[in-house]
């Protein structure tokens, strides 16, 4: 991840909706989201999953302030008919958006975990730096909310029911299923009061991204 900020989104769709919400995904919105100036990058990522349409978002923000600016809330005040017909078919929609306290390691994985917190994360360069070091894990990014600058009102707000967010974020970056698994298990020795033991971690699969350089002009 470049820049300082971040913007992290989970929602589901119903099967009947996931053309339409694709296409709006990848031929609009994160085409909309990326030219607004202080966003740098778009990555999407799909839940590994069989029973259900699980979709996880993150932007690369060159500072926190981006997430109640001018631009950024221009946006989200003037959503597009497309945005208008499927922000209220989202569902278990999740969103926050903060700045990155610790990262390690380089690079970009394929298989991912996208863990939400209730609690800030304690000793984060440290976890961070373990868990990087963890085999076959590319990158890590720990990060925090901002939660009055995530919950500034807009009209795309609106529009969707029962919004969740989060305290604390924490992204492994793997090069497949078993090093993502194995550097879970190194973050519940670790953290144990946020990655308790028990149960699988959800993983998502890197479906597509859009940088905002591919997108100037020239």
């Amino acid at each position: 991840m470049r820049g300082t900020g971040f913007l992290a989104i989970w929602s589901d769709i119903d099967p009947s909706d996931l053309s339409d919400y694709r296409y709006w995904l990848t031929r609009e919105h994160t085409t909309e989201r990326v030219t607004t100036p202080g966003f740098l990058a778009c990555r999407v990522f799909r839940a590994m999953r069989a029973d259900i349409d699980r979709f996880f978002i993150l932007y690369e923000l060159e500072a926190l302030e981006v997430l109640d600016g001018q631009a950024y809330l221009a946006r989200l005040n003037s959503p597009t008919p497309w945005s208008q017909r499927i922000m209220p078919r989202l569902n278990n929609f999740v969103r926050g958006g903060g700045g990155i306290i610790a990262r390690a390691g380089r690079g970009e994985g394929g298989t991912i975990l996208a863990l939400r917190t209730e609690q800030p994360l304690k000793d984060a360069e440290q976890l961070a730096s373990a868990v990087a070091a963890c085999d076959g894990v590319a990158a890590v990014q720990i990060g925090g909310t901002d939660g009055v600058r995530t919950s500034v009102p807009t009209v795309e707000r609106a529009m969707r029911r029962n919004e969740g967010s989060f305290v604390g974020l924490v992204i492994i970056e793997a090069l497949d299923q078993s090093s993502v698994r194995g550097a879970w298990r190194k973050v519940t020795e670790l953290a144990p009061d946020v990655a308790p033991s028990s149960g699988d971690p959800e993983l998502y699969q890197s479906i597509f991204a859009l940088d905002a350089r591919t997108t100037e002009p020239g």
